[in-house]
């Protein structure tokens, strides 16, 4: 779907959100995508068996911790040639966009390039009770512990980076009857290719990431973790806008409450649905398709974005203050990042058009250009 950030603000331009709410099949028996839409919970039946552009699967759950001075990302991803699991610990507050403070990557448990990964096949729903268990000796050698209960999430991640142990320990609050936003994106003229993702949001989250003796604590009063959980066949090369944050804001009245939300655009066609919702106090409120007013390529990223929708529901500028940037480029692949963490003011509409005004919160947009 063709659409431009002025069309939206003379009101030119409006999304079909077509929701779904009952188990919806998939994919046919020829690997053919049958359902295109959103869902406040992952409803879509996924069988990657039928998947028949089986060199173009990605499977991966990624999640992003974060109170708003160290990020961690914890990743463990299946992407038909090979896999891996990583994590690392970035400091927000480093002048130096690339610097690490630590990291541990393992390619499990072939080399990447020649992976016979499906020992490894990550679960098919990522909003409900599953579990990714493993360890691999030798190069690389690492323990991983995905754990998702009815309530809690944990994961633990133990390797090594540049001779010192890494070890992660995370547990995160699942509120009861919590929310998320999982999309189904075609690709015109492409009826095999799909991009599906859940991402489930405002989780509380506390733990430790060790680096040698180094021990970085995480609080459930200030952090929040964010699930970027896909399941895609997709076309070689891909361009997208992800943005995300949580956080606690206090009404008129005093009451706390937790406001976050989701918007990613730029990916497949979003005819029958855009990547976008606010989330309040655990559930989906459902807004349209979303830009920003300026494109921040090739040197304006550290500019003020404008975020606006097309139904006016979701209005934000962030100021940035880091550029978490990576450019993978590796013989036919390519991934060239620009993850911009900043401080959001703005506006967001709910469905029975209650205006939350938030100021000075912390979350991130990122512009991704991928080939893969």
């Amino acid at each position: 779907m063709k659409r431009t950030y002025k069309s939206w603000l003379n009101g030119e331009v409006k999304s079909e959100q077509r929701e779904y709410t009952e188990p919806t099949k998939l994919l046919d028996s020829e690997g053919n995508l049958l359902a295109a839409g959103w869902a406040r919970h992952n409803v879509f039946e996924y069988d990657r068996s039928l998947v028949k552009k089986s060199h173009s699967r990605k499977e991966w759950d990624f999640y992003q911790i974060s109170n708003g001075r160290y990020m961690v990302q914890i990743s463990f991803a299946n992407i038909s040639i090979g896999g891996y699991v990583c994590a690392a610990l970035v400091d927000l507050q480093n002048p130096n966009p690339n610097k690490k403070l630590a990291a541990g990557t393992i390619t499990a448990p072939q080399p990447i390039f020649l992976g016979k990964t499906d020992e490894y096949i990550l679960p098919s729903k990522g909003d409900v009770p599953n579990l990714v268990d493993f360890s691999i000796d030798g190069l690389g050698s690492g323990k991983f512990t995905f754990d998702t209960k009815e309530t809690t999430r944990s994961l633990h991640f133990e390797s090594t980076d540049k001779g010192k142990a890494v070890v992660c320990d995370f547990s995160m609050d699942i509120p009861e009857n919590l929310e998320n936003i999982t999309t189904v994106l075609p690709f015109e003229n492409k009826p095999k290719c799909y991009f599906m993702t859940t991402k489930q949001n405002c989780m509380p989250c506390e733990g430790v990431f060790r680096f040698g003796d180094d021990i970085y604590e995480f609080s459930k009063e200030d952090t929040f973790c964010v699930l970027d959980w896909g399941r895609v066949n997709t076309p070689y090369s891909m361009v997208w806008y992800w943005g995300n944050g949580a956080t606690y804001i206090t009404d008129e009245n005093g009451e706390k409450h937790t406001f976050g939300f989701e918007i990613t655009w730029g990916i497949g066609d979003e005819s029958k649905a855009t990547e976008t919702c606010i989330f309040y106090d655990g559930k989906v409120h459902k807004f349209g398709a979303v830009d920003v007013d300026m494109f921040p390529k090739p040197d304006k990223y550290m500019r003020p974005w404008h975020f606006v929708s097309e139904d006016g529901r979701f209005n934000f500028v962030m100021m940035p203050f880091y550029d978490h940037h990576s450019d993978m480029n590796v013989v036919a692949m390519r991934m060239h990042s620009h993850q911009v963490h900043g401080i959001w003011s703005g506006k967001a509409v709910l469905d029975d058009g209650t205006e939350i005004n938030v100021k000075d919160m912390y979350a991130f947009c990122e512009y991704v250009e991928n080939r893969w």
